[in-house]
């Protein structure tokens, strides 16, 4: 399938859309705290770049869904960051862009638009997560480079997936020049083993998680790691998520911190687990 380029004359709600916008409607779930742990990683690694910006940093909620819980805790926790951070949510379904706007406040707006960020200049960070799920795999390079156009230099695009309360998220970290890392971050003690991640690999990973590529490989060593390191469960799931991610350092090249390890997130990067060519 080509990738989109514009909306279809009426979205799945059934109302009719400005052929401008482009990209499609969304189931719309979303529960507070949902993107919990996308929105502290971000804060914390990407933090230091938003105090960095010489005027108040721009930062988006692309697609937030049917309630604007997840642009209003963004704000919040990027904040933390940096006091200045503004949050525009965007919205492809206008119903949803009118149903936010009486959660707007100083720093926080609304508006109706999609992957064409309708946001004057260049803005710092775009967050898009359960976005891409509904696209075919072909479509998200496209999205990726429209997206990450859109960013000022120094910028982050943060894309990925999550269940739906927020236990288990893997997502794409991406700059002004394409994509840089992926993160599987996850509730510690809801974890049975870490492949159990494999159902929230972005769109760009989940139809290659299969013998031959590299995402099922570092899944599989995951894994492997995970067991090899149940001696120290007895210590709790924090001290067997640590030695799993030193056991996987080995072999995989991870760059977060390792104090992010005890957040429950390991962080490899993207040219070690991008897909072979078809």
């Amino acid at each position: 399938m080509a990738p989109r380029t514009t909306l279809p004359q009426s979205s799945a709600w059934g109302h009719p859309q400005s052929a401008s916008l482009v990209g499609t409607t969304t189931r719309g779930t979303t529960n507070p705290n949902r993107l919990r742990r996308m929105d502290r990683w971000i804060a914390a690694v990407h933090g230091p770049a938003l105090r960095r910006c010489a005027d108040a940093p721009v930062a988006v909620d692309l697609g937030y869904g049917a309630a604007p819980w997840t642009a209003v805790e963004l704000q919040t926790r990027l904040r933390t960051a940096d006091p200045r951070t503004r949050v525009v949510g965007i919205e492809i379904e206008p119903a949803r862009v009118a149903a936010a706007k009486p959660y707007e406040r100083e720093g926080l707006t609304f508006v109706h638009g999609g992957f064409e960020v309708p946001v004057p200049g260049q803005v710092d960070l775009i967050r898009a997560a359960n976005v891409l799920r509904q696209y075919d795999e072909g479509e998200v390079a496209q999205v990726w480079r429209r997206l990450c156009g859109r960013l000022a230099p120094g910028g982050l695009l943060v894309e990925g997936t999550c269940d739906e309360i927020g236990r288990r998220h893997v997502w794409v970290a991406l700059g002004p020049e394409g994509p840089r890392t992926v993160t599987f971050a996850t509730r510690l003690g809801s974890l049975e083993r870490p492949s159990d991640l494999a159902e929230r690999l972005p769109k760009a990973l989940i139809h290659r998680n299969v013998p031959g590529e590299p995402v099922h490989a570092f899944l599989r060593d995951f894994d492997r790691a995970w067991a090899a390191a149940a001696p120290y469960a007895s210590l709790g799931a924090r001290q067997r998520w640590i030695r799993t991610a030193r056991e996987l350092a080995a072999d995989w090249p991870l760059v977060d911190p390792r104090g992010r390890w005890r957040q429950g997130e390991i962080t490899v990067t993207w040219d070690a687990l991008a897909p072979n060519s078809p």
